[in-house]
C-alpha cells in the first residue's frame, strides 16, 4: 500500500487553498501598499485616542488625578435641641411648605443627628450641617459652624 492509501484523510496543502481567503487577503495586502488609505487611518487612529485622552485626563479641581470628583453635599441650617451626647447633637431643621390643593403654608420639622467633634454647640444655637458619610447607626451630618449662639444656661 502507497503512503496516501493509509492516510486518505489527509490532503496536501496546495489543494485546499480557498479562491474567497485568497481575494480578502489580495485586498488587504493592496488596502496596506495603497498611500491613499493609509495616511487616513492614521489620521483617525491618532485623532481618536488624543481625544479620549483630553477627557479622561481633564484636571479636576480638588480631586486627585484618577479619582472621581464628590458631588455637592446638601447643608441645612437649624436649631440645636439637644447635646447631652458625647460629640453629637440633635439639630431640628424647620422648612414651610406649601400645601398642593389649598395653597396654604404649613411648618415641617425633622430632626437630624450631627457629628461636634469638640462638643462645642449648647441648646438653642443656630448651627449650620453638611451631609457625610454613615458615622453611626442614625449620624450622617456633622457640624459646619455655629451661625448664631442660644441662650447662655445659668451658672455658666
Amino acid at each position: 500500500m502507497s503512503e496516501q492509501e493509509r492516510n486518505p484523510v489527509e490532503v496536501p496543502e496546495t489543494t485546499q487553498s480557498d479562491p474567497a481567503i485568497e481575494e480578502t487577503a489580495a485586498n488587504n495586502v493592496e488596502a496596506s501598499t495603497s498611500s491613499d488609505a493609509e495616511p487616513e487611518t492614521a489620521a483617525v487612529a491618532e485623532q481618536e485616542p488624543a481625544s479620549t485622552a483630553a477627557v479622561q485626563e481633564a484636571p479636576v479641581e480638588g480631586a486627585a488625578k484618577g479619582q472621581k470628583q464628590r458631588g455637592q453635599r446638601r447643608r441645612l441650617v437649624g436649631v440645636v435641641v439637644s447635646d447631652k451626647m458625647d460629640k453629637t447633637i440633635v439639630v431640628m431643621v424647620e422648612r414651610r411648605k406649601a400645601h398642593p390643593l389649598y395653597k396654604k403654608y404649613y411648618t415641617r420639622r425633622k430632626k437630624f443627628l450631627a457629628h461636634d467633634e469638640q462638643n462645642e454647640c449648647r441648646v438653642g444655637d443656630v448651627v449650620q450641617i453638611m451631609e457625610t458619610r454613615p458615622l453611626s447607626r442614625r449620624k450622617r451630618w456633622r457640624l459646619v459652624k455655629i451661625l448664631e449662639r442660644g441662650q447662655q444656661r445659668g451658672g455658666q
